[in-house]
């Protein structure tokens, strides 16, 4: 644990994600002595490790269908898989689950390689690591998927780093902000037109087989297909982007560990996983309570917005002994117990796309070069609840 006092905060928000040492002092207060804690919107954090993972895999009590306790946000959640529920959410899974199935990912293995040996070739001695590879490596792959343009690559970036960025003073009155809707209009309404174009002639892509497949007898309707094609495009690229970039940081932070992995790429895997355990990308998610329900001793009521914390979860010690350290041996760090990528019904369906580009890129920097450092310069880490960097120069020697 670092050893910086968490002082001048809000004492009812947490700290933000920018500040990751503050964060994760903050976050192991909690866990020590408040593991439910109600922040001044109303919101219920949850810390331990063992609490998250109920929250997250109990469905029934712990829903992320939202329009109970956000009004309006039905049409935001139209087709969203992760605002959807059982038996509906099991359904339109199903519709893509087969693209990201090991195998199916697996096979796109020679483009990735290819993609990230082009994108490499152009960078020189000293470059931006996000802008050279972490954003339009996996961007790229994620639009060839949906048969979405590679031109299009900057209004992807745009968007992205614009909702990922965007600061709403109360969460539960997101849907209702106007700055929000505009900029889900904004992509709802490209993608919309994609789709449309998609069913009056569909082609070999996941957008088609969106607008053309049917769940329980019916087809999407085009707001549904376009919310989906929404969070496959966004989460399928800021993820991996967002990995990238940790991991760079990370690796930079252990002296050694570049070194070892030139020697023994088949250790690039569970390196992988220890950075998503130390830094995930997405370091909460939410749920809605159905009903009353203690946790950790606190009664949290029907209605409520719980906020279970991944990152916190990772860093439990109760769950990973010594949380602090970097230690891609560490046993069981590929199990269940890493929760960067979720948990239950809910994990992430990008997660082996996400492990698959994030092994090809490392294999091809650490190939390639004796090392690669961060260097001086402006990293701009993203504020609010992703935790990474919007840029990330690096040295290549």
């Amino acid at each position: 644990m670092s050893t910086n006092a968490v002082v001048d905060l809000p004492p009812d928000l947490p700290p933000d994600t920018a500040d990751l040492p503050v964060l994760l002092d903050w976050l192991a207060a909690r866990r020590a002595d408040a593991p439910v804690w109600r922040d001044r919107y109303g919101l219920h954090h949850v810390f331990r490790h063992a609490d998250v993972e109920v929250v997250l895999r109990d469905v029934a009590t712990f829903s992320s269908d939202f329009s109970a306790v956000m009004p309006g946000s039905e049409a935001m959640s139209k087709g969203m898989l992760t605002r959807l529920d059982p038996p509906e959410h099991k359904a339109l899974r199903h519709l893509v689950s087969a693209a990201f199935t090991p195998r199916r990912v697996a096979a796109l293995e020679p483009r990735i390689r290819e993609l990230t040996r082009s994108m490499l070739d152009g960078a020189g001695a000293s470059f931006d690591l996000v802008d050279t590879l972490a954003f339009p490596l996996p961007v790229t792959v994620i639009a060839e998927m949906l048969g979405l343009p590679a031109s299009d690559r900057p209004r992807f970036r745009g968007w992205a780093e614009g909702l990922f960025s965007m600061q709403v003073d109360d969460p539960k009155e997101a849907v209702a902000d106007p700055a929000v809707r505009d900029a889900m209009g904004e992509i709802t309404s490209y993608l919309g037109d994609w789709c449309r174009a998609r069913r009056a002639d569909p082609t070999d892509d996941l957008i088609s087989a969106l607008v053309t497949a049917e769940v329980d007898g019916r087809r999407l309707d085009d707001e549904e297909a376009a919310n989906f094609s929404m969070l496959l495009l966004l989460a399928g690229h800021i993820t991996t982007t967002l990995l990238l970039g940790n991991a760079v940081r990370v690796i930079d932070e252990n002296p050694g560990t570049w070194a070892g992995l030139r020697a023994e790429p088949s250790a690039i895997p569970s390196v992988i996983e220890e950075v998503l355990r130390l830094r995930p990308p997405f370091p909460m998610t939410a749920r809605a309570t159905t009903r009353d329900v203690e946790i950790a001793g606190t009664t949290v009521p029907a209605r409520s917005i719980v906020m279970p914390w991944l990152l916190s979860a990772n860093h439990d010690p109760d769950a990973h002994p010594d949380p602090e350290r970097f230690d891609p041996t560490r046993a069981g760090i590929g199990g269940g117990s890493q929760l960067a990528f979720g948990h239950g019904i809910h994990f992430c369906l990008g997660a082996p796309l996400a492990r698959l580009e994030a092994r090809v890129a490392l294999e091809e920097m650490t190939s390639r070069w004796a090392g690669v450092s961060v260097g001086e310069g402006e990293q701009r880490p993203y504020t609010g609840r992703v935790l990474g960097t919007r840029r990330l120069p690096v040295v290549a020697t």
